[in-house]
């Protein structure tokens, strides 16, 4: 019988378990029976008689009910000693008869998503019987399995292989998935840690905010916070909520720039300087981390916070080279805080969480191999290029490392989100130079499919990528106008203050910005990049959200959305994108799309998209050509380096 052939109610499984024992006492009962009518055992037979005694004599003991004919020409037949078998006694019967002869039965063992490990096997009572022996096994009918704790795993393999009367054969859980539930579960509990936290800043939290702290602790500090976004991760004024004085916190950045309204002791990697971390807490950028390394490992932490942890999604970036081994260091717990852990780029989706995994445990998930076989789908020579086993690797994380809770879960109170696509009609002399580039982009992907060499097919990608590049570039100019006709619509002509934020703002500024946009009845509007407005900033003051471009990272657009959708927000917020058919929209729309997916099967352990409702808007009358007159009033212009977009790999 197949695993999936076992398609029982609960109730038809009760009735089978139930007819197997009376069947099971009533083969017992006849055996008992039969055993107590055989007065003695039979009488052991005589010695062997030599070659002519066969020849001259007959044997004593061949009567007419009993004869055996001992010719050493003619053994016995196989009834006759079938016969014979039948006489012995079960326990030397089970010693006779051959393991061969016995039933087999898979039994497999998997990680559920409660995190406990589940057990799927064809019915039969005799294995039924063996997981009532296993400590804490109970059976779930819903879901038809067997399960029980990681606890009693090692105790469910020994009692499954020793099954008598049945062939087990135990499918067990995968090398990496033993290894990270046995790393797991050796790390301390410090839970109660909790009980030492000021009850002011208990008050502060909220309920799930608790659990998550609780979370934490349980796992030893090693922990990756995977809430969505806009759930209150990172605590933005560490002295707000600690009282913690400014002058005990230190910031390092990378060049001179802005102003230092909180008052921090502020350091420059940039200056020929030896830098002492010695503040109370010490805030360092990861592109720091490469400069400060020797630094950073000589230092004694207690605690080490990775915010924004995705930036470490690639390992042979130096930010990552050289921060992982802080976060590995023996001496430190480690929180990895990110809300969208699996910014994925160029495909690899799957793959890039690893690095986050062999931080917070080295040595379990260290062969890069071994975890791109198993959750990355393997590419040509050896690349892996997408995600597989999502199911398992989002249960496996939820088992050791990862906690994650949405807001329509949590937050019932806030106000919803809504998504709307808005179709823009651009000039038509733009959008002839942009379809002859895509026409181009098709031969060259169709020259690609049939390439004879690696050599070529590589030549063919990077001719494919500036060909994107050089339509991303078309398809934003080809924009302008119709983007400031919306824009235009929106605000009503009406001259409103304005903020900017852009990679060019220091990042001391930034806060002080926002302040003004959250605070300042007189700014309406702010103009953010999604790099620079997706990370460290609340601007719930908005409830409207407008992308005029899209991120080839699912991850930077929602985290855009969400510097409104987040605690604090009173109203619902809607965001529009701006698209334009038959332009660079087309290709990355599906990109976030797919990508999406997989990063929902992993994070949630179902697919995710961006759902939108579509609605068709008419062309507003050009009135301006740039977007230069509505940045004027945000003191800046469009001089800032373009952006430079990564690209999938097809």
């Amino acid at each position: 019988m197949d695993f999936d052939d076992w398609d029982f109610s609960a109730e038809d499984l009760d009735s089978i378990e139930r007819d197997a024992l009376k069947k099971f006492s009533e083969r017992n009962s006849s055996s008992s029976s039969a055993a107590a009518s055989v007065s003695a055992p039979p009488p052991p037979p005589p010695p062997s008689p030599s070659p002519s005694s066969y020849q001259n004599s007959p044997s004593k003991h061949a009567s007419s009910s009993s004869k055996v004919d001992r010719s050493p020409l003619k053994p016995p037949s196989d009834t006759r000693l079938h016969n014979k078998v039948e006489t012995v006694a079960p326990s030397v019967l089970s010693e006779v008869m051959s393991v061969t002869d016995l039933p087999n039965i898979s039994v497999k063992l998997f990680l559920h998503a409660s995190g406990s490990i589940a057990a799927k096997f064809p019915y039969h009572q005799l294995v039924v019987n063996a997981f009532h022996k296993i400590p804490k096994a109970a059976w779930h009918a819903k879901e038809r399995l067997w399960m029980f704790p990681v606890s009693s795993l090692s105790l469910a393999e020994e009692v499954l292989t020793g099954v008598a009367g049945v062939n087990v054969e135990v499918q067990k859980l995968d090398p990496l998935v033993q290894r990270a539930l046995s790393a797991a579960s050796s790390v301390t509990d410090l839970q109660d840690l909790y009980d030492r936290m000021p009850k002011f800043v208990e008050s502060k939290l909220l309920p799930f905010q608790r659990e998550g702290v609780r979370f934490i602790l349980q796992h030893g500090g090693r922990a990756l916070l995977a809430d969505e976004m806009g759930l209150g991760k990172t605590l933005q004024m560490i002295q707000q909520w600690l009282n913690i004085p400014s002058t005990d916190i230190l910031v390092v950045l990378s060049q001179y720039g802005g102003s230092n309204r909180g008052g921090f002791k502020i350091l420059y990697s940039s200056v020929k300087q030896t830098i002492h971390l010695d503040g109370e807490f010490n805030i360092i950028s990861y592109d720091v981390v490469p400069k400060l390394q020797n630094v950073l490992m000589a230092s004694e932490f207690k605690i080490v916070i990775a915010d924004e942890s995705h930036f470490l999604k690639n390992a042979q970036a130096k930010r990552t080279s050289a921060s992982l081994p802080i976060l590995q260091s023996l001496s430190v717990d480690r929180l990895n805080n990110s809300g969208a852990p699996l910014v994925s780029s160029h495909g690899k989706k799957n793959l890039i969480v690893q690095s986050l995994l062999e931080a917070l445990y080295p040595g379990v998930y260290k062969n890069v191999h071994e975890y791109g076989n198993k959750y990355c789908k393997g590419g040509a020579f050896g690349l892996y290029q997408g995600a597989s086993n999502h199911e398992e690797l989002h249960n496996l994380m939820k088992a050791t490392v990862m906690i994650r809770r949405l807001k329509k879960d949590v937050l019932s109170e806030l106000p919803v989100k809504r998504r709307q696509q808005v179709f823009l009609d651009l000039n038509e002399k733009d959008m002839k130079q942009i379809r002859a580039l895509f026409r181009e982009l098709e031969t060259v992907k169709n020259a690609i499919q049939i390439g004879k060499s690696i050599e070529e097919i590589e030549s063919l990608k990077i001719i494919q990528k500036n060909l994107i590049n050089k339509i991303y570039t078309e398809s934003a100019e080809a924009k302008i106008p119709a983007v400031i006709d919306y824009l235009g619509t929106v605000i009503e002509k009406k001259k409103v203050g304005c903020i900017r934020i852009d990679g060019g703002t220091p990042p001391s500024l930034r806060q002080a910005l926002v302040t003004d946009f959250q605070e300042k009845e007189d700014i309406r509007a702010a103009v953010l990049s999604i790099k620079a407005g997706g990370v460290g900033l609340t601007l719930t003051a908005a409830s409207t959200v407008i992308f005029a471009e899209l991120s080839w990272t699912p991850g930077d657009i929602i985290q855009a959305e969400d510097r409104a959708h987040r605690i604090g927000q009173v109203s619902s917020v809607n965001v529009y994108y701006l698209l334009a058919n038959d332009t660079v929209d087309d290709i990355i729309w599906d990109v976030v799309q797919s990508k999406l997916e997989n990063l929902g099967q992993m994070l949630d352990g179902h697919e995710n998209t961006l759902a939108v409702s579509v609605s068709q808007t008419s062309s507003s009358p050009g009135k301006q050509a740039t977007l230069d007159s509505f940045l004027k009033r945000c003191g800046g212009s469009m001089e800032e380096e373009p952006s430079r977009p990564k690209y999938p790999r097809n």
